[in-house]
């Protein structure tokens, strides 16, 4: 970046900023939903809550349903485009 454009575009610096942290706190986010190992965890918590009682069989499929959605295909759940079909990844400048 030049001298004059990076004095041009100091007044966006807060804004490029604040959509960097956004970008990564999704990114975060979407790692700790979607990711097959926490997903699987979770599966076997919900296994081991309808074994001990702790949730009734209507909650436990309703649940397993959804984390089964996760692990088939997270892309697709968040409405973003996979990353297989040559899209690349967002950036905000």
């Amino acid at each position: 970046m030049g001298l004059v454009s990076g004095l041009l575009l100091l007044p966006l610096a807060p804004l490029r900023g604040t959509l960097w942290v956004a970008d990564h706190l999704v990114q975060e986010a979407e790692r700790q939903t979607c990711d097959p190992a926490v997903v699987q965890a979770r599966l076997t918590a919900l296994n081991r809550a309808l074994d001990e009682g702790a949730i009734d069989e209507v909650t436990f499929e309703r649940e397993e349903e959804r984390l089964l959605d996760l692990l088939d295909d997270p892309v697709r759940r968040l409405g973003r485009p996979s990353a297989a079909a040559g899209t690349p990844k967002g950036r905000y400048v």
